[in-house]
């Protein structure tokens, strides 16, 4: 016969087991049902205070610099380069020497053309004596009309010749000048094209160098054909209340940063491109500094008037629904999103104009609206960048 002896102690440590398990599970149940009844945690936004503003209406075109005129510097007799006279990259004068042709043959010419000067001018002195004594003779009766009118015919004759001889030697003393090759504008000259000892002629495809005036300069930029007629009635409306005779333009450079000077429109300079229909416009610049270089990328900011007591909302803040309705989440009173639809007119400098669905001082959501569904309650906070977008307002 067997006989179990029962381990009292095993059995209550069992039980406490039990009991351990059970009010931890017990707890677990009522944390859940307590965090039930909490409401969610407000989502953090960044908001900006929408204010009536007036703001600037701009077109932004792309263009690039162009040189007001460019000159190719090409000789005007054959010849030798002897010297270079110039500094490449400097600005030159209108009548500056740049080059030197070797002057020796033309000298030459000039002497030989003034020799032949003399000889023209004494046969007509000798024709001219033969002559008045041929008139002399015949109001005496003494000679034949055949030798009077030889007489005339020589003189005519030795005058032309003598009329030929000099413009021989204008001409020949034009050639000893043009040795000298002259800039024949004001402007910034290039890298030489041709060296000391190269042999140059009047007929060559290459020239001498090139010089650009670039003061001023053009901003050519294209506009299509179809908004010429807007464009062109709004920048003349917006110069009549500036009281200036042409529309004004701007320029910003390909890092975003604004040209200090402004320029005006010239509509005078237009041309159509028959291929692309588009229309290319020109601005002009002044350039006292050289900052404004020939073939630069440059955005063209043409302005085309006012709008007063504007209602506009960072680019950012803005969104659509699956249809392309734009939408906007406004902060109510109650601090919950509110989603609203708006119509936008117009994108000017980073900021959309709102032309119907948003009222002055309603509070826009810029940034956090990523994770908000209408009606969640929000905590807003000043957007970062409010401050600085209101110091510098659309233009």
């Amino acid at each position: 016969m067997v006989i179990q002896v029962f381990d009292t102690s095993m059995f209550y440590v069992r039980i406490a087991g039990v009991l351990a398990i059970a009010l931890t599970l017990a707890g677990c149940g009522d944390g859940k049902q307590a965090g039930a009844g909490q409401a969610p945690p407000a989502t953090a936004v960044s908001v900006v205070t929408v204010a009536p503003q007036t703001l600037r209406i701009i077109n932004d075109l792309p263009g690039r610099i162009a040189p007001t005129r460019i000159a190719e510097v090409r000789p005007r007799v054959a010849g030798i380069l002897v010297e270079r006279v110039f500094k490449q990259g400097t600005i030159v004068r209108e009548g500056d020497v740049l080059y030197r042709i070797d002057p020796a043959p033309f000298r030459v010419r000039v002497n030989s053309a003034k020799a032949a000067l003399q000889r023209a001018e004494a046969t007509r002195v000798l024709a001219k004596q033969q002559a008045d004594r041929q008139t002399q003779l015949k109001e005496r009766d003494v000679t034949t009309g055949q030798l009077y009118d030889r007489a005339v015919a020589e003189l005519a004759q030795a005058e032309a010749d003598e009329a030929s001889a000099r413009a021989g030697l204008e001409a020949a003393q034009l050639d000893l000048q043009y040795t000298d090759v002259r800039a024949p504008i004001t402007g910034r000259i290039g890298r030489a094209l041709i060296t000391e000892g190269a042999l140059v002629s009047v007929g060559g495809s290459e020239s001498l160098a090139t010089i650009q005036q670039l003061e001023p300069v053009y901003a050519d930029f294209t506009q299509s054909a179809n908004e010429l007629l807007t464009l062109k009635r709004a920048a003349q409306a917006n110069a009549k209340e500036q009281g200036r005779d042409a529309a004004e333009v701007r320029l910003k450079f390909d890092d975003g940063s604004e040209y200090a000077r402004s320029g005006l429109l010239l509509f005078s300079e237009a041309a159509v491109d028959a291929t692309t229909g588009q229309i290319t416009l020109r601005g002009e610049f002044p350039n006292p500094d050289g900052d404004l270089l020939p073939g630069m990328y440059v955005r063209v900011q043409i302005v085309q008037g006012e709008q007063r007591d504007a209602l506009s909302v960072p680019e950012r803040a803005l969104q659509r629904d699956p249809g392309g309705q734009a939408q906007l989440y406004v902060v109510n009173a109650e601090r919950k999103a509110e989603l609203r639809s708006v119509t936008p007119s117009r994108l000017v400098n980073g900021r959309w104009i709102i032309g119907n669905g948003l009222n002055a001082g309603d509070s826009v959501v810029v940034e956090g609206f990523q994770t908000l569904a209408p009606g969640a309650t929000v905590d807003p906070k000043p957007w970062r960048n409010q401050s600085a977008d209101a110091a510098n307002p659309a233009k």
